[in-house]
């Protein structure tokens, strides 16, 4: 199942059909553990609508803090040591360490939905989006949903010094959620295909492809190491980290629009302010 949101209301999509969540906000099914069953009961019990408001999608957020995890994949610990100005050791040992990288990315409030604009830094020349699976987490560290995320960043920022993280990574408009949260009964597949195509003057500019099996880190252990003397009332979002890079030539444009897919979640476009 899939459980969007939009300006209006919450919607389940079950089997291509789609049902109405009155008077149930997002933040009260965070504290449910057993979310899917929930969502299948609310399913048997409504009558299906004409269909989803696609133009009202907003992020499939509430009072969740968004975080994020670094350098999960060898493809972006390559790319962070080729970035670095003297700093890569850093990127090397903590691929190999017990111990991730975590680091905070976003306030709900500054989180873009589908087809919302993203944005790159005033102060940065070169700049590219990290396409992710996002993890929806519930209070009780347990991982109920997944959907995409859009982990903008200032490329030339974080190579100057690995303590530049948080001005390259934090600011505003520089995280895309959406356009859903997938909801089943058993973990997502490590096959599971991630892709990524920035289109710029109506031509697909890049493209870059990979999957779960890439990733390094278990996204259990991600999460265990995040709620470690740490708690979230409301639950939080944990992007996993990206293994698609684009060149070092490339930099996003203002009109370029980034299309981030997963297989079994769908698509989340932004287009770039």
């Amino acid at each position: 199942m899939k459980l969007y949101r939009t300006a209006s209301s919450l919607v389940i999509e079950d089997g291509g059909r789609y049902y109405p969540m009155n008077g149930r906000s997002f933040d009260s099914f965070v504290c449910d553990n057993d979310l899917y069953r929930t969502l299948d009961g609310i399913v048997s019990r409504e009558t299906p609508l004409h269909g989803l408001d696609i133009e009202n999608l907003r992020a499939p957020i509430g009072d969740q803090e968004v975080w994020a995890a670094g350098v999960t994949y060898y493809r972006s610990r390559n790319a962070r040591m080729e970035e670095s100005k003297g700093g890569g050791d850093f990127y090397d040992r903590v691929y190999s360490a017990e111990r991730p990288e975590l680091f905070f990315k976003s306030m709900p409030r500054n989180v873009v939905g589908p087809m919302g604009t993203v944005r790159i830094r005033r102060d940065a020349s070169w700049s590219v989006p990290e396409p992710e699976l996002a993890l929806l987490v519930s209070p009780k560290a347990e991982i109920l949903g997944y959907t995409i995320g859009n982990d903008m960043s200032s490329r030339d920022i974080e190579g100057l010094n690995p303590l530049y993280l948080p001005q390259a990574k934090v600011y505003d408009g520089s995280c895309g959620l959406g356009p859903c949260i997938l909801i089943q009964k058993e973990p997502i597949v490590a096959s599971t295909k991630i892709q990524m195509d920035i289109v710029r003057n109506e031509e697909v500019f890049f493209t870059g492809t990979t999957s779960l099996t890439e990733i390094k880190r278990n996204l259990q252990t991600l999460v265990e190491y995040l709620f470690r003397d740490h708690t979230f009332p409301h639950g939080c979002f944990l992007l996993t980290g990206t293994g698609i890079v684009p060149p070092d030539a490339f930099s996003l444009q203002a009109r370029d629009e980034i299309r981030i897919s997963i297989d079994g979640i769908g698509m989340l476009i932004n287009t770039v302010a």
